[in-house]
């Protein structure tokens, strides 16, 4: 099983922390989310990537290029300059780094990767959220559907807390509750190469122009989440998930190590 993981955007309701860095890069606990979402899938036995760069995407490439180098312990004889790399427990993953335009959209991105992804299923999801979703159970969702994709629908959580009255006292006080209606995509796609042909350039939403045509023809189910999701936009976002981080048990931390 193939993942894309679209890394392409500026993020710009992140400035904040975006001006020097994409925003998959923004780091949880010392460590870019895009790590994050990487190891939820590695948990579930994914482990080949292919990572759509645009804004900034040399950040991302230099992050790897130094992921191995740097893991684990290292010998330097200053003499020589000879280094040796000792128990560096690396990551197996496999990452494809594909340049796939600055100003492209996320169905563009996508189908500029068509060339790797025509032989079979693939996943997409977008590089600032994170889950506790069973990825393998999503697959076997999307199978036994049929249909071209699978979108995961998830329930965000409410910006405020919620009260609710008997007469002038408050009979329940909820903070932050998930919204009780309404449903939205959370990523975490299933998608089969039939899909490219709702895609055309780099104009091309994902979204808009294929998920909405898909819909449309009966051919997008729907994965219903009813467990952790959280996206990540904002400067609160992040500072959100920072707390839940360091408080030990990160929901969407599945993976054991």
């Amino acid at each position: 099983m193939k993942v894309v993981i679209l890394a392409g955007g500026a993020g710009t309701r992140l400035a904040e922390e975006t001006e020097l860095k994409p925003k998959p890069m923004v780091e949880i606990g010392g460590r870019p989310i895009l790590w994050h979402i990487m190891k939820h899938y590695r948990h579930f036995g994914v482990r080949e990537f292919y990572i759509a760069l645009g804004y900034k995407g040399e950040v991302i490439k230099r992050y790897f290029l130094d992921y191995s180098r740097f893991s684990g312990n290292m010998t330097i004889d200053l003499s020589t300059g000879h280094v040796e790399s000792r128990d560096h427990g690396s990551e197996d993953w496999i990452v494809h780094l594909v340049d796939t335009g600055v100003h492209t959209l996320t169905g563009g991105r996508v189908k500029r990767l068509e060339p790797h992804l025509a032989d079979g299923t693939f996943m997409v999801t977008y590089g600032d959220g994170v889950s506790d979703i069973d990825v393998r159970e999503l697959l076997r969702f999307h199978r036994s559907r049929g249909k071209l994709a699978t979108v995961t629908a998830v329930r965000p959580p409410a910006r405020f807390g919620g009260l609710s009255f008997n007469g002038d006292l408050v009979a329940r006080f909820v903070e932050k509750p998930q919204i009780g209606e309404g449903w939205i995509n959370g990523g975490f796609l299933v998608l089969e190469p039939g899909v490219f042909r709702y895609l055309t350039g780099d104009e091309t939403s994902l979204e808009v122009d294929a998920l909405e045509r898909l819909a449309a023809d009966q051919q997008l189910a729907a994965y219903q989440h009813h467990h952790f999701w959280q996206c990540m936009d904002t400067v609160r976002d992040v500072r959100l998930l920072e707390s839940l981080w360091q408080s030990g048990a990160p929901p969407w931390k599945v993976w054991a190590a």
